[in-house]
């Protein structure tokens, strides 16, 4: 296979198409690249840009972020999904703070010993801040390089990643590397997108296997489809007029270290445990059950809202439980589910104070 064929006619489709504006490509530095690829995976770039802007502008390097609190950490990524990532990117800039004083590694295998960073992402911090040559594999390249050479199978086994794996260290060439790797994720997200890609626009149409056969659909293999299993989860929102209970999730597994309301594993639980409170409780609203899916199954959530009529000197002698005020989202991390009700329950009370105003002034 040319490899410089191949570079030469990717580069120079890149500098007339390519993407060289991004918050991160300025002023280049592994601290950078490392924040945007970690956020970058299994998130579009028009989602990540305001998280990047505002994670940098909050810790605008490795140490202030490893000094920070994972709460502060979680709560600037509330919205961007996979939260193990944040967890993860906070563990590695202590990592970096205590073992690399507080510089960024430059040498390959340290990167790679970073928490949450893989084979790929350590390759993209190098070769995309410092022009060191690494090959990378995200889902952009994997899908031309599937294409291109028309490689069977599903990428996410072994087997096939490993092909993946020798034909991008054998295209990438010794210089440009930064603009080569750029390009090969440009190319994927633009031209070879997953569906209805753009082949006559492509640059290495001439030779891609996939093009020359109208096989594009083909490549690459999708993941074997299997039926996601269903759990159900029941939530109390327990608030006063001005404040609202939230209890901090375990620090491992989905949601870890997020902050949310108290969850049951049933209804009559929920029930047995508003019962034995003592509580005075001025309303009781059930919500509509919605689904939230993450990668391994779907999560039913059935809400159900409970006005105190007196604020309890004690709801339970635990110290991941506190009261937060309810006109504001609190600086905390909290999952997408938990913040969508928390915008709810703002806004009910904002309608509830304005009714309640009307009928004082009437």
């Amino acid at each position: 296979m040319d490899q410089q064929w191949f570079a030469a006619e990717l580069l120079s489709w890149y500098q007339q198409h390519g993407r060289k504006t991004l918050p991160w490509q300025q002023q280049k530095s592994p601290y950078k690249t490392w924040l945007s690829e970690v956020m970058l995976q299994q998130t579009q770039v028009a989602t990540v840009i305001p998280y990047f802007e505002r994670f940098i502008q909050r810790f605008p390097d490795v140490t202030a972020l490893a000094n920070a609190q994972q709460d502060e950490v979680l709560h600037l990524w509330t919205g961007l999904g996979y939260y193990a990532r944040a967890r993860n990117l906070h563990k590695a800039a202590q990592q970096v703070r205590d073992l690399h004083q507080g510089k960024f590694p430059q040498q390959f295998e340290q990167v790679l010993a970073l928490p949450g960073v893989g084979r790929s992402t350590a390759g993209a911090i190098l070769s995309l801040s410092l022009g060191q040559h690494y090959a990378i594999l995200d889902g952009n390249c994997k899908r031309v390089l599937s294409r291109f050479a028309a490689i069977d199978g599903w990428p996410g086994t072994k087997v096939v990643e490993q092909q993946l794996w020798q034909l991008a260290e054998h295209l990438t060439p010794e210089q440009q590397v930064a603009e080569f790797n750029q390009a090969m994720m440009d190319l994927g997200a633009s031209l070879c997108s997953r569906s209805k890609p753009d082949c006559a626009a492509c640059p290495l149409k001439r030779r891609c296997q996939a093009a020359l056969r109208g096989e594009q659909a083909c490549y690459p293999a999708k993941k074997p489809r299997k039926t996601l299993p269903e759990q159900h989860s029941f939530w109390l929102i327990v608030h006063t007029e001005q404040q609202v209970l939230l209890q901090q999730r375990e620090a491992s597994g989905l949601w870890g270290g997020l902050w949310g309301f108290l969850e049951f594993d049933s209804a009559l639980a929920r029930q047995q445990f508003m019962a034995g409170q003592g509580w005075s409780c001025h309303t009781e609203q059930p919500l509509p059950a919605f689904k939230h899916t993450f990668s391994h199954y779907h999560l039913w959530i059935q809400p159900t809202i409970l006005q105190l009529s007196t604020f309890p000197a004690v709801v339970q002698e635990q110290s991941v439980q506190q009261w937060f005020t309810i006109t504001q989202i609190p600086e905390v991390g909290l999952s997408a589910p938990a913040k969508q009700l928390f915008q709810h329950l703002m806004q009910h009370q904002q309608t509830e104070t304005s009714i309640n105003e009307s009928h004082s002034v009437l």
